[in-house]
This record gives C-alpha cells, sequence and structure tokens, in this order.
C-alpha cells in the first residue's frame, strides 16, 4: 500500500493537494498539525484493492514437511488450524473503516472553514445563510461569497447584496417601455402563466396613451376551448381589433398588412416547456419576414428548477425579456429574480392580480429587491437549519457558481 504524505500552510491547500495527486476518491489515514501547517497522510483508493500474496513462511509447522527422511513419521493427529477470514472481505472492512474516518475528518475541516468565515466575517456568514431562506439559488450564493469583501457588519452585507442585486437586476425604464418603443410582441410561456391577461393589460395601457386604432391583438391560440373568445372580449371592451392566425404563412400576411400600427400583440398558445409542440410554435413565431420579438411569462409562484427549465426551453433563439406574474399568489420574489439575473433576462412588467390593468406595473427595483430580502418571519419545512447552511456555505466556493454571466 503506497501511503504518501502531504505537507501544506492550511487544511484546505493540503487536501487540495491530495485531491490533485491521488484523485477525489483518495482516502485521508490522519492528519495533524505540524511546526509551518498541517501534514495529512493519504493513499489512493486502487491501492486498497491489491490483494496480499500468501507468504510461505508464515505457514503452520503442521503444514510443513518433514525434513528427517530416515525415520518414518507417526500419523499425525488432525489438528484445527483457525481459518482467516477470506482477503477480499478484509480489504472491503479496511475500506470501508477508511472512508468513515475519512468523511469524519472532511466534516471537521468544513466546520473549522465556517468557523474561519464567522471570524473574518460573521455578518457575512450570516447573510449568506439568510439568502438561501429567501430563495436565492446556491449557483448566485457561491458568487456572493467569492465577490464579498471581508470585514463587513451585518447591515453593511446587506446593503452590499441588494447593491450588487440591483445592478444585475435588468429591467426597462418608462422611456424603453414596449408600449413607447412599439413594435410586434409575442408573449410566450407555459400554461396558466396569465398570457392573454396580460396582452389585456399591456393593450389597455396603450390604449389609454395612443387610442385603440394604434393597436391591434393576435391570437394563435385555436386549441383551447373559447380562448380566442376571451382574447375577442377584451378587445371589444378595449375597442381593438382582434385577429385569429392558423399557421406561419398567415402570420406573415397579417403583420404584412398591419406595418402601419403602431403595436402589435400576439397572445399564444399555453403549453409545458416539455411539450413537443414548444418547437412548433418557435418555428412559428421566427418564420422569415415576421419580425417578432418575444417575451416570457415567468410564474412568480414555480420553484427554481422549473423556472429554470422554461427559460431553457422557451428562450431557444432568444428573448426579448420577460414578465414576472402572479406576485400575488407567490411568498417570495427572490427566486424568480434569481432566474431574471443569472439568465440576464430584461425585466418589461411585473402584475399582481388580475384586474385589467390596474394590476400591471413597470418594474420596481427597489420594491423588488426589498421584498425578496425580507426577513423570513416563521421557519418553513422547505429552508435548511443552522447546520445544514454552515456545511452549504462552508463548501460553497468548491462548487460551480453558474454557467452563462457572471456578475458584475
Amino acid at each position: 500500500m503506497n501511503i504518501r504524505k502531504f505537507l501544506a500552510n492550511s487544511s484546505r491547500e493540503a487536501l487540495h493537494l491530495v485531491r490533485q495527486s491521488l484523485g477525489a476518491d483518495a482516502m485521508i489515514l490522519s492528519n495533524r498539525a505540524v511546526d509551518g501547517g498541517m501534514e495529512i497522510l493519504a493513499v489512493a483508493q486502487g491501492d486498497l484493492s491489491m490483494q496480499v500474496a500468501p507468504d510461505q513462511a508464515a505457514q503452520s509447522p503442521l503444514q510443513r514437511r518433514p525434513t528427517d527422511t530416515a525415520r518414518t513419521p507417526l500419523p499425525a493427529r488432525p489438528v484445527a488450524v483457525p481459518t482467516a477470514p477470506p482477503e477480499d472481505e478484509v480489504s472491503r472492512s479496511l475500506v470501508h473503516e477508511i472512508r468513515s474516518m475519512r468523511g469524519l475528518i472532511e466534516q471537521q475541516f468544513v466546520y473549522q472553514a465556517w468557523d474561519t468565515a464567522q471570524q473574518r466575517g460573521p455578518g457575512k456568514a450570516r447573510l449568506l445563510r439568510d439568502m438561501l431562506h429567501f430563495g436565492f439559488s446556491a449557483a448566485l450564493v457561491r458568487l456572493f461569497l467569492e465577490k464579498m469583501p471581508i470585514g463587513l457588519a451585518e447591515a453593511e452585507a446587506r446593503d452590499w447584496v441588494k447593491s450588487l442585486l440591483n445592478r444585475n437586476l435588468r429591467a426597462v425604464a418608462e422611456a424603453d417601455e414596449i408600449i413607447e418603443r412599439g413594435g410586434v410582441y409575442a408573449l410566450v410561456g407555459p400554461t396558466g402563466v396569465g398570457k392573454t391577461t396580460t396582452v389585456a393589460k399591456i393593450a389597455a395601457r396603450c390604449v389609454v396613451r395612443y387610442g385603440a386604432d394604434r393597436l391591434v391583438l393576435l391570437s394563435t391560440d385555436s386549441y383551447r376551448i373559447g380562448a380566442h373568445e376571451q382574447l375577442r372580449i377584451y378587445g371589444k371592451l378595449l375597442g381593438v381589433r382582434v385577429i385569429a392566425v392558423k399557421d406561419a404563412s398567415d402570420l406573415q400576411f397579417v403583420l404584412e398588412d398591419l406595418r402601419g400600427k403602431h403595436l402589435v400583440l400576439i397572445d399564444t398558445v399555453g403549453m409545458g416547456q416539455r411539450d413537443e409542440m414548444v418547437a412548433e410554435q418557435h418555428a412559428l413565431l421566427s418564420a422569415p419576414g415576421t419580425d417578432v420579438q418575444r417575451l416570457l411569462l415567468l410564474n412568480a409562484t414555480c420553484n427554481g428548477e422549473t423556472l429554470d427549465e422554461v427559460v431553457r426551453v422557451y428562450g431557444d433563439g432568444g428573448l426579448h425579456g420577460c414578465i414576472i406574474t402572479k406576485l400575488d399568489e407567490a411568498v417570495g420574489n427572490a427566486t424568480v429574480l434569481d432566474v431574471a439575473i443569472r439568465h440576464r433576462l430584461l425585466l418589461h412588467y411585473v402584475t399582481n392580480g388580475q384586474r385589467v390593468p390596474e394590476d400591471l406595473h413597470l418594474p420596481d427595483r427597489e420594491d423588488l429587491l426589498t421584498r425578496a430580502l425580507h426577513p423570513v418571519e416563521k421557519p418553513s419545512a422547505h429552508h435548511l437549519d443552522a447546520p445544514e447552511c454552515q456545511l452549504m456555505v462552508a463548501t460553497a466556493t468548491s462548487g460551480t457558481a453558474m454557467t452563462g454571466a457572471q456578475l458584475v
């Protein structure tokens, strides 16, 4: 068994040397503090599987042939020799014990790292723990851990986090609102996210500002019973023309006829992100000559994994931005803001109810971030307890931060 010794200034550096030399499955046999650093004895996992060859010298004297050939040996009385357990069983037992010891040692290193983080920046450590409770992803927390200055008090750390979130949350200003810019926009997203109602809300804002004759509503939803009729009712109330579109050629023809309009809003079919028809919808809206810009609706009540999948599927080919819906139904908004930040989505509107058009708002950064960082009042079954948060935060820098854009 090839046991190697590693010396480093700290336990973290020593562990890094072990993994770099022997691999992630290396077994740690011991660790101790020495002058100037930390010493670790470790062995590669492959060395543990080596079988020990039987030693002839270790055989029992009763098993050896007599050397005196002149005398006839007496019949030997059978002697019961205890049999050793199979060597593979011994190896498995040894591997199990070493792995258990390794787990205990690594756990101690984790707690030491957490204690160090607490000593260097107690406010930082507590705030990062709170961010997990708020609903921010571990990927974003890792980036905060890497960028946050050491030595900030709790209030200073909270202000620093809010400032960083503010810089990375992309949101339109009133002058860049789609109603001011004009164009052709399709609202896309899963079923039940509020596309038809949001189309009506945007249309109402446009009618108030420019009049009903500058706006046209299109519907591609011919699958749901009464879907087109719902949009037609909104159009009738607003005095806006509503047109049903069947396919790509029909859409291209209609858009060509509507070139003089200031704003065209398209209400699309609602379908789950795993539906194969999402690709067909993307092909419809990306047909040559259509020049349709897509706005993805994100449900604030969904979990982060679901929202990430929605962005990946509906974001194929690029998105003009996003609209956050159902804020009034969500316990918090940290998760949906986290997704918008990590995927670098431009936030156009937020909705918080069914009223048309009162419950549609331009994004207010201060209000959104204040709500996202609001302290958790009651413990939840979905929250980590203090020791689990310690483990997560202490090992945060060893994981992958996040793919795509980085914080600025």
